[in-house]
């Protein structure tokens, strides 16, 4: 039997936490006191009332740059998460509904996929393609839609020996049918919390390769791009490289808080002993 949906204070504090940020960088063009190029002082300003968290390397206003730093990342992340989820979830249910030879020979090929590190694969694309925000949207979506195959397969595996979704070919429906009325239903909590999860790892990864220079490229404010522009900062006992480093950690606490309750919610053990 599923547990309470009485939401705990930690996924009040993440929710928080997230519905700020979230908030924060959708409203930044409207709330953001200067634009994210602008100039305003010298570099590394402490901060003061035209500049509340002082000036970045570059003399440009620190809040701002967040707050467009962070739509930016986030953009880009939820982007790359939906054509991961759907890429991945569409195949993983194909395979495991038709099986045979399409299961041996995709999932073999994702194996392959898998084999060399997700880092290494996105330098080798990028360095290739170039790093506009397109290819780095695509890149990340197509890397990681091969972690999202083979949970969206074990999923769909686990939920089409049950019951009803026998009955269901027994009736003689169509795959259309088996997947989108019987597998997709019944899998939706542990797909949630997968997309929540491989959200915090895209999130984390676009600031990885901003850090690196292969991300999102200047002027355009980045979360990981600002940690790196600013880390000379730390030399002077400034805290202008931990801002972005601090909004980072917090969108990818607060998430990761909101996912663990999914998935102890909807957590309850099937008849086939399986948990989902």
């Amino acid at each position: 039997m599923a547990q309470s949906a009485r939401m705990p204070l930690s996924v009040v504090v993440g929710t928080g936490i997230v519905v700020l940020m979230v908030g924060g960088a959708l409203l930044a063009p409207w709330i953001a006191p200067y634009h994210e190029a602008q100039f305003i002082g010298g570099v590394w300003d402490l901060p003061s009332a035209t500049s509340w968290l002082g000036t970045d390397n570059d003399g440009r206003d620190m809040f701002t740059r967040l707050l467009f730093g962070t739509r930016t990342t986030v953009s880009i992340a939820a982007l790359a998460t939906a054509i991961a989820l759907s890429i991945g979830v569409s195949l993983g249910f194909l395979v495991a509904a038709v099986g045979g030879w399409l299961d041996a020979l995709l999932s073999r090929a994702v194996d392959v996929l898998l084999a060399m590190p997700v880092l290494i694969s996105a330098l080798i694309v990028l360095s290739v393609l170039g790093t506009s925000t397109p290819v780095l949207i695509g890149t990340l979506g197509l890397l990681e839609a091969t972690r999202v195959y083979f949970v969206a397969r074990a999923v769909a595996r686990s939920v089409g020996g049950l019951p009803f979704v026998q009955v269901a070919r027994v009736r003689g429906e169509g795959l259309a049918w088996i997947i989108g009325r019987e597998l997709l239903p019944n899998a939706l909590p542990p797909l949630i919390a997968e997309g929540g999860l491989r959200f915090c790892f895209i999130f984390l990864f676009i600031a990885s390769l901003s850090f690196l220079g292969l991300g999102v490229q200047p002027p355009t404010a980045d979360l990981g791009s600002m940690v790196r522009e600013n880390a000379q900062a730390i030399n002077f006992g400034l805290f202008a490289p931990l801002y972005p480093a601090a909004a980072i950690g917090l969108l990818t606490v607060g998430v990761n808080l909101i996912v663990d309750w999914l998935l102890a919610l909807h957590a309850r053990p099937t008849g086939h002993g399986i948990e989902l």
